[in-house]
């Protein structure tokens, strides 16, 4: 089985009302549909795991305030930008939309869900 998540990357994490991270997801394949993500806390450390073959994906150290948030809440915001290699990056052409004079932007599929966390 091959790898549909090359890399994931945790870009913030904010406390407020709920718990919310923002993450960064790097794909293989622009026809890879699933994306299984389960959260946990280890060792005082937010691990995001795939569901399929239980391979970490990504971790962050947390504080004693979002510890606290995670123990009231058991859940969390979790924000998904989605990259494909090919699809994304650094965009070397500009082709300008004429009628608008403004040059076109690369589509960026995003994904917001609450997930439960394992303690």
């Amino acid at each position: 089985m091959v790898a549909m998540v090359e890399s994931m990357t945790i870009k913030k994490i904010q406390t407020g009302d709920t718990l919310i991270i923002d993450t960064e997801v790097w794909m293989n394949n622009p026809e890879d549909q699933q994306f299984s993500p389960r959260l946990s806390v280890v060792e005082g450390n937010l691990v995001i795991t795939n569901a399929d073959n239980g391979s970490v994906l990504s971790s962050f150290e947390l504080s004693t305030e979002m510890m606290q948030q995670i123990e009231k809440d058991r859940s969390a915001e979790v924000k998904v930008k989605f990259q494909v290699h090919g699809f994304h990056g650094r965009l070397n052409t500009i082709h300008p939309i004429i009628a608008l004079g403004k040059a076109k932007k690369l589509a960026e599929p995003r994904w917001k869900t609450t997930l439960p966390i394992e303690l």
